[in-house]
């Protein structure tokens, strides 16, 4: 069957945003006067858990308070989030944001061969319609059919929920349709539709397991920024063609998992 739907995540994936969300982080806590901190080890660990409410949540697990302050400070968790996203808003503003290699040109031959493009982030809805804007231009943005933020779904990853609701609204067979993602969560959202996935680690997921994806590389790589001798001889091409996609999806099955357990 063809090729008939691409899905990109966004935040790590797409773009790698990561940075810009740990910021945004640290500045809300020091505007709520809390003395936390989370360096980089420590907001990768929190990045195995979906969505930034929760994640301040284990937060709070995590340290060594009173009973009676935890529950004070939960309760102050939808505003620390609320200011978070603000900030993160004006940080995708006032910062350049590039998308990773190969997202755009394979968006582009997907666009041109009548391939339903849509994007999956776990954001709220605002600031990601302004990421995506930035991070492909307005012209490219208007060619992405449909997008699912975190706020549209009552369940984020690993549950399939936004993987549901995005092909729903692409009207595209998960079958015929592949997931590029680059944490565990994702490729366990994206495996429970039945999607064909392609694992594209960032710096803050690298060390993460993703035993079942079908293909695992550093990145999509394009003609001036190629991959990896490893990655490429894992395809047989300096970087991912949408008829390599074609391949791959026309042939699922175990023989095709090029994971090797990592990047």
């Amino acid at each position: 069957m063809k090729l008939q739907g691409m899905i990109f995540d966004v935040d790590g994936t797409l773009v790698d945003t990561e940075e810009l969300h740990r910021q945004a982080y640290n500045q809300a806590f020091l505007d709520f006067g809390f003395n936390w901190q989370w360096d980089a080890n420590r907001y990768a660990e929190l990045l195995t858990i979906s969505g930034g409410q929760a994640r301040i949540a284990r937060h709070i697990d995590l340290i060594d308070l009173p009973h009676a302050e935890k529950t004070r400070l939960r309760r102050l968790i939808p505003a620390v989030h609320r200011e978070k996203t603000r900030l993160y808003g004006e940080l995708i503003t006032s910062n350049s944001v590039r998308p990773r290699a190969g997202v755009v040109r394979l968006i582009d031959e997907a666009i041109r061969a009548n391939v339903r493009v849509g994007a999956l982030a776990s954001s709220a809805s605002a600031n990601v319609e302004a990421l995506v804007t930035s991070a492909l231009g307005p012209d490219l943005r208007e060619a992405i059919s449909a997008i699912v933020s975190g706020d549209m779904v009552a369940r984020k990853k690993p549950a399939p929920d936004g993987y549901e609701l995005l092909l729903t609204m692409l009207q595209v067979p998960a079958k015929s349709s592949v997931a590029f993602e680059d944490s565990a969560n994702g490729l366990a959202a994206a495996k429970a539709v039945g999607l064909l996935t392609v694992l594209t680690p960032s710096r803050w997921t690298m060390s993460q397991q993703f035993c079942d994806a079908d293909l695992v590389l550093s990145s999509l790589g394009d003609p001036d920024n190629p991959l990896n001798s490893a990655d490429a001889a894992k395809i047989d091409a300096p970087y991912l063609e949408l008829a390599k996609l074609e391949a791959l999806r026309s042939a699922a099955s175990p023989r095709l998992r090029l994971s090797d357990n990592g990047p």
